[in-house]
Order: C-alpha cells, then sequence, then structure tokens
C-alpha cells in the first residue's frame, strides 16, 4: 500500500516547468582598439553615431561658453511646449515695442540680430527659423518671453531641462547664448544635438541654407558649409574669446545604411576652422563605422531541455543590423520564461527575447521555438526522482 502511494503520488505531482538554456556570449568586446580621431588643436570635441551614442572625446573637455549653440535648447523648449508639425507654421506672434529693442539693443552691440518692427506678426515656425538659421539673438528673446512668459522663466526651464537630459556640465545664463555664463561641453552638446535633431521641424529647420521672413527679407544660414561632407546642420556659435563651436549633423552611408555622424567642436580661432574640424572628423568616422549583422532571423541564442527529453532551440524572430565602433562591448541576454509542458507547445511558440546592448542600442528580439515539446510520457513520471 505505501509503495503504491507512493507511485501514485509520484505520477500525479506537477511536472516542474523548464528553464531555458542561453548559447551566446552575455558580454563580447567588438574588435579593435578605439582610434585616435583628428581632434582639433587648440580645442576640444566630441562624436557619436545615430542608435550607437557617443563613441570618442577628445579627452580635454572643459566647460566654456556655448555661444549661440545654446539656442538649439531654447529652439527644443519652444517645440516641445509648442508642438509643430512638418508643414505646420504655428500660432501667430505680435512683435512688440520690447522685442524691436531688443532687436535694437543687439544691434547696437554687433550682436547677430535680424530687424523686425512694432505689430510686424511672426509665425512660431518663422522665429524658430530666424533663430537658427541667421542666429538671431533677439528671436530667442522673443521666443522665451512667448514660450514662458518671461526670459528668467524661460532660463530656469533651460536649466531644469538640461538636467533632465543628463547634461551635467552645461548651465543656461539666456535664451541666445550671448552671456559668457552661458557654458557647455562638447559631449554635452552632441547629447543635446541628438535629442534635439529628433523634432523634425527644427531637423528640417537647420538644414536649410536660408529662409525668408517678412521685414527683413532673405536670411542666410550662418553655417555655411551645408551640404558638404554630408552636413545636415547643427548650429555654430561664436563671439567670446574662447573661439568658435560648431554643433554638426553628417548623413553618411555605411554598408548601405544610411547613418547620421554627429558632433560637436569648441574653442576654436574661427569658424571657418570650426568647420575644417568638423569635416575631418566625418571623413574620419567614416571608414572605421562598419554596420554588421549580429544576429540573424532564425540563429539560435537558446533553447529548452525537458528531463524527460525532447529539444527545441530559441530561435530570432528577425535580423539585427547594428553601427558598430571598435572596441565597444556587445551585452547579450537571454530572457526566456520557464516553460509548462503539462500539454503539448506547438513550435513558434512565443518565447522571451533576446535583450541586446551595444551603447545606446537596447533592443528586445522577439524568440520562437523552433519544435513542439510535448508533456512527459508514464514512465518518466512514475520514475522520476
Amino acid at each position: 500500500m505505501l509503495v503504491a502511494g507512493l507511485v501514485t503520488f509520484n505520477y500525479f505531482r506537477p511536472i516542474p516547468a523548464v528553464a531555458a538554456t542561453a548559447s551566446v556570449p552575455t558580454s563580447t568586446t567588438l574588435p579593435g582598439t578605439p582610434p585616435v580621431l583628428p581632434w582639433p588643436k587648440p580645442g576640444s570635441g566630441a562624436i557619436a553615431i545615430s542608435g550607437l551614442g557617443m563613441v570618442a572625446t577628445s579627452g580635454n573637455e572643459a566647460p566654456m561658453p556655448a555661444a549661440s549653440v545654446a539656442k538649439v535648447m531654447t529652439a527644443l523648449l519652444a517645440l516641445e511646449d509648442k508642438p509643430l508639425k512638418l508643414g505646420d507654421p504655428g500660432p501667430s506672434i505680435v512683435i512688440t515695442d520690447a522685442d524691436v529693442q531688443a532687436y535694437l539693443a543687439d544691434n547696437n552691440d554687433k550682436q547677430s540680430a535680424v530687424e523686425v518692427r512694432s505689430g510686424e506678426q511672426l509665425t512660431e515656425f518663422q522665429l524658430l527659423e530666424g533663430l537658427l538659421i541667421p542666429s538671431a539673438n533677439n528671436f530667442a528673446f522673443t521666443l522665451a518671453n512667448w514660450d514662458a512668459g518671461s526670459v528668467d522663466r524661460f532660463v530656469v526651464n533651460m536649466n531644469k531641462r538640461a538636467k533632465e537630459l543628463g547634461l551635467s556640465h552645461t548651465k543656461f545664463a539666456d535664451p541666445a547664448g550671448a552671456n559668457a555664463q552661458t557654458v557647455s561641453t562638447p559631449s554635452d552638446l552632441v547629447a543635446l544635438g541628438m535629442f534635439a535633431m529628433k523634432q523634425e521641424v527644427l531637423a528640417q529647420i537647420v538644414a536649410k541654407t536660408s529662409a525668408k521672413l517678412p521685414v527683413v527679407g532673405t536670411v542666410f544660414n550662418v553655417d555655411y558649409v551645408l551640404g558638404q561632407s554630408g552636413l545636415i546642420g547643427i548650429k555654430t556659435g561664436s563671439g567670446f574669446n574662447q573661439g568658435a563651436n560648431f554643433l554638426f549633423a553628417a548623413s553618411i552611408t555605411v554598408a548601405g545604411f544610411t547613418k547620421v555622424v554627429f558632433g560637436c567642436v569648441m574653442g576654436l580661432a574661427t569658424l571657418a576652422d570650426a568647420f575644417t574640424a568638423a569635416k575631418s572628423l566625418i571623413a574620419a568616422v567614416q571608414p572605421i563605422l562598419i554596420v554588421k549583422r549580429i544576429l540573424s532571423k532564425y540563429q539560435s541564442v537558446g533553447s529548452y531541455e525537458p528531463p524527460w527529453g525532447g529539444h527545441s532551440e530559441l530561435l530570432s524572430t528577425t535580423n539585427v543590423d547594428l553601427a558598430e565602433w571598435p572596441g565597444m562591448v556587445l551585452l547579450q541576454s537571454l530572457r526566456a520564461p520557464a516553460l509548462n509542458v503539462s500539454k503539448p507547445l506547438p513550435s513558434g511558440t512565443a518565447a522571451g527575447v533576446l535583450h541586446i546592448v551595444l551603447g545606446d542600442y537596447n533592443l528586445d528580439v522577439p524568440l520562437n521555438t523552433s519544435d513542439s515539446l510535448y508533456p512527459p510520457g508514464r514512465f518518466w513520471r512514475l520514475t522520476r526522482i
């Protein structure tokens, strides 16, 4: 009776869930050594790749006046608070006497300014054009007042947003970058540029060589190298003793894939020097960057091995092609659930993901089983320990 009872208990006790076993390495260092790039001297710089994130810095970064590159944050805040779609001019803003006085003061100080007249109406899109293309300081003043009610409140918002974006070496003292206390580093500005360029309207504007405004007429982009070396923006900055800055983005083709190189150089003698440094960095990055298939569709990344027999691979459901930079670390972790096989599980059953991290890439690739899995038979149920 006792033996019969134990056998019966053994037969009917729950079947254990089957855990997955990974077959991919958890950490892989990409081949090659981090390259030495042609960093400007004097000056500092940083480079990032779309999707991959920051890949290299000059190593000598220190906060310095951002100058008009600060206007990228001004434009970003305005678009986040008052969103525009492509082709949408947005609301009209009436130019006040205070706006005219701001223009006159900037013009008298020989700062970058675009003429406005009291009562003139400019759309949000036109204000952003004037801010980012001819780099009008007075348009930063107008946008800040319109968006936040006052320049001081807008500057508070700029610093709050900088903190949220992790720009730990950036401080804004004004919306135009005309104040030498508005400081940043190349790495911080690259991070800002990558985020800001996700705003389609901002990306559209910074890629324009010119714009037409109601009073002043046609204005031209201070970034006169647009289109060269694949450059599609973003913003120049100059006017302080510490030199000229250029936050840039360039579209390049790597193995048939379009990637964007983001970069920033700071502290160069002239804008011409900054443009030359940017183009040298883009040219140096292109042959180093590769796009490689790190995971193929139907590739096995693990398996299920029930103790009573049977086998099923865990297969990727898609190809994964990532930009790679020498010396970076690829992380992979199998996140597949333990399966309850109390009834047959068909092939193609969804079974978790392979989590992949490389730089800023953070992907979950869905997985399916390759073969059917079946519950244990009577003999295994009766004889299991």
